[in-house]
């Protein structure tokens, strides 16, 4: 049986991350970017394909662990018969090279503690070869990559793994780091662990200094928004949906994706999270990502896109994994970014529209890009799509894909009226009307009462909650009413929200998989804009208590086996949670801003 999800925290550098488990091995690191072959892969594998194990060799007779205040840097505290030691692992801002730092303090007594430290590159495939040098660090080279090890602990090889023991007494800490570098260059010269310490510390802390987070929930809020942080690739500002690939939505089964690429259906949440908690640099460089990105011939804007948006995310099975939980198969790369999706025409205006509103410099070729992308979307607005969701069954009408084609010339056709941009306004009008009254005949359900999934269909969608945030009906439309209330009765299973009733969707791939929280989060901010303010806070209370113990999230949630699921720690949760947070909180709303804008 896999590690719980629930065991990991997150540590890492804004360029790459790794999950540390409450036992004491990291399990998942890809080097030296997050969408780099791993050199850690026991959390899709076993041990025996990368992990680096410091764990007390006494009976541990209890671990605590937290993150210090306001920062990405993680103390685990262990108890033992002899003594007790505090491990703190952490990954420097980086420098010219990427670091693990793992330093092991004694508090008390003297514990005896070992080490194993097991590097496979290409996925946990390739073994590298590992020598040591004269000055006695440990290096492993495999093909492009080399690994260095630095510490005062005597390390020897067994059978392909590099093992020490050593004891800890108080007052002493024995400190470990771990380096990433290119294999055809001189090993990267050491770092020194204590001053990385207090340097990574003030980092992370003056970072948070500039949070305007709501106080009735200030630290889950600071804890998600260092989640964003750290999934921020720097260089460009791009954020992965989560580090890892192939947490399966459902254990054992096969909805098992690779997410560490940045999706354009995040950009609009993404920057008003930014925008709302006072980071307006991060947003700005998000929306330049976003910019560059999508930049080109709008016939060919894709859903998502690598760090440095890249386009071609080829998707391949590594079989020698066997899968978190044998959910197979293990997955590289995202076939869907290939996908017809029209909603993302629609967040591109929206986020771009957030931006000018909220004071991000704007330059008139952007304005071009965006006049050049709706007069393409004119022309295919009313195709059938693969939708938010990303089917991989047959294409079609989806409710949730037309609004946001709605969207995105209701933005275009704001920005003229609010910032005196030009453009065929007359033209963008009728063919925002004309999808208005499309989606209103052929999306809603009168025998229901509700707007479906898609046109023809019975079935609902938790993306229909979006309806009046985006704008397209007040909430006091009786059809949004009651297409919340239809959600409520089909989708709200065991006290949370499911996307879709995968058991009756034709979307391609066995059914299954748990409540999606961003989901559950939406419908809080629906109740909200509903005046069921009560509801809202109840709500978002109970998906605050799935946080695990360091308050960090997965995509989705399995109510059955009460454990979190899907990709970890996910953007998207997080980037829910803190606009539901400044919904519950402030005077200012970001669904308000969004559906008034």
């Amino acid at each position: 049986m896999s590690i719980p999800l629930e065991d990991y925290a997150l540590i890492g550098d804004c360029e790459t991350a790794a999950l540390v488990a409450r036992a004491g091995s990291i399990d998942w690191l890809c080097w030296p970017r997050f969408d780099s072959g791993a050199c850690f892969a026991a959390l899709l594998g076993t041990p025996e394909h990368g992990r680096w194990l410091i764990e007390a060799a006494d009976t541990a007779l209890r671990v605590e662990r937290s993150y210090r205040k306001d920062t990405l840097i993680l103390e685990t505290r262990v108890e033992t018969t002899a003594g007790s030691v505090t491990v703190i692992d952490f990954m420097p801002p980086r420098g010219r090279n990427s670091d693990i730092v793992r330093l092991v303090r004694g508090d008390r007594g003297r514990v005896r503690m070992r080490t194993e430290l097991i590097l496979r590159f290409d996925y946990g495939r390739t073994v590298p070869w590992v020598n040591r040098l004269r000055d006695g660090t440990f290096r492993a080279i495999a093909g492009p990559d080399m690994v260095t090890l630095h510490t005062t602990v005597p390390l020897r090889g067994r059978e392909l793994t590099t093992v020490g023991e050593f004891e800890v007494a108080a007052g002493t800490t024995v400190p470990f780091v771990l380096t990433h570098g290119s294999s055809h260059l001189p090993p990267p010269d050491a770092i020194d662990p204590q001053s990385s310490l207090e340097h990574t510390e003030t980092f992370w802390r003056d970072w948070v200094a500039k949070n305007r987070s709501p106080g009735a929930w200030s630290d889950a809020v600071t804890r998600s928004l260092i989640v964003l942080k750290a999934l921020t690739y720097a260089p460009t500002g791009g954020i992965v949906a989560a580090p890892t690939t192939s947490v399966p939505e459902q254990l054992g089964g096969t909805r098992n994706w690779d997410y560490r690429f940045c999706w354009l259906r995040d950009a609009t949440l993404t920057l008003l999270a930014l925008m709302n908690s006072g980071y307006y640099g991060e947003a700005g460089a998000w929306r330049d990502w976003l910019l560059r990105a999508a930049a080109g011939a709008p016939s060919q804007l894709q859903i998502m896109y690598g760090l440095a948006g890249e386009r071609r995310l080829t998707e391949y099975e590594v079989p020698w994994l066997p899968g978190y939980e044998a959910s197979r198969p293990v997955r590289i790369g995202n076939a869907a970014h290939g996908q017809l999706q029209l909603d993302v025409f629609g967040e591109v205006m929206d986020a771009l529209h957030q931006g000018r509103r909220g004071g991000l410099d704007s330059r008139d070729e952007d304005w071009a890009f965006q006049c050049a992308m709706l007069g393409h979307l004119a022309t295919v607005w009313n195709q059938p799509d693969e939708g938010i969701w990303e089917i991989r069954g047959p294409a079609r009408q989806f409710t949730h894909s037309k609004v946001m084609a709605w969207v995105a010339f209701d933005r275009g056709i704001r920005a003229i009226e609010v910032f005196g941009l030009d453009g065929p306004v007359d033209h963008w009008r009728s063919v925002r009307r004309a999808i208005h009254e499309d989606v209103c005949t052929r999306g809603f359900d009168p025998a229901l009462g509700s707007f479906v999934q898609s046109y023809d269909s019975k079935e609902l969608d938790a993306s229909l909650l979006l309806l009046p945030t985006v704008g397209f009906l007040p909430p006091t439309d009786p059809r949004v009413r009651g297409t919340i209330e239809a959600i409520e009765r089909r989708l709200f299973v065991d006290g949370f929200l499911l996307r879709y009733d995968t058991n009756a969707s034709d979307d391609g791939l066995p059914a299954g998989e748990g409540a999606f929280l961003a989901c559950s989060f939406w419908l809080a901010d629906a109740y909200v804009l509903l005046n069921r303010v009560d509801d809202a806070r109840r709500l978002f209370e109970r998906l605050l208590g799935l946080r695990n113990d360091v308050g960090l999230l997965a995509e989705e949630y399995d109510t059955h086996a009460h454990r979190l699921v899907g990709n970890f720690p996910q953007a998207f949760s997080h980037i829910a949670l803190v606009n539901t947070a400044h919904n519950l909180a402030r005077a200012s709303k970001p669904a308000e801003q969004r559906s008034a804008s």
